[in-house]
């Protein structure tokens, strides 16, 4: 099936679910690549919002993911969101690293390209597709209480490990047909 009969276009004011529910309790899967090579990883936090007069999303990546590198070297990525029957399917690209694996073949889902070429999945019921505007890393000073800085610490105590956030343009909506 065509990606144009599966989903329809939408503007982001139009996404039906609030914006807590979809960054603290959908997990959106963040896909990086072109069709020949792609990656994609479970996003656990961020959100969404406005950025120089534009509607952007946010979210939070641990700077060692392969996904991360996809993302800073393309600039475009998608976030696929999924009705509970295909959470055990997303879940597992959070299992492990697409850098040294095969995960991308060995997932359940069906890949799609998007008319721009950006990959997203068959089986997600909303797409976002995000242009890189800002990628930051944040110190622990940034941070105002302890509570913040304690988590801050902890992810961040192996080598490698410590937080990058980036904001994405909102360049299109997917909403799934029917």
């Amino acid at each position: 099936m065509s990606f144009d009969s599966l989903f329809r276009q939408i503007s982001p004011e139009e996404i039906p679910d609030d914006a807590f529910t979809l960054a603290g309790k959908v997990f959106p899967v963040i896909t990086a690549g072109r069709t020949e090579h792609y990656n994609a990883m479970v996003g656990s936090g961020g959100g969404f919002g406005v950025l120089f007069r534009k509607p952007v999303a946010w979210c939070i990546m641990r700077a060692d993911r392969y996904t991360l590198e996809l993302i800073e070297r393309e600039r475009i990525y998608t976030m696929s969101y999924f009705s509970d029957e295909y959470r055990e399917r997303a879940m597992f690209l959070g299992s492990k690293s697409g850098r040294g694996s095969d995960k991308m073949t060995q997932v359940e889902l069906t890949a799609a390209r998007t008319p721009d070429g950006n990959i997203a999945f068959a089986e997600a019921r909303l797409i976002v597709e995000c242009s890189l505007l800002q990628v930051t890393v944040p110190s622990v000073d940034d941070f105002c209480t302890q509570q913040a800085r304690d988590y801050i610490n902890e992810a961040c105590k192996e080598k490698g490990h410590y937080r990058k956030y980036l904001f994405g343009e909102i360049v299109r909506v997917w909403m799934k047909n029917g």
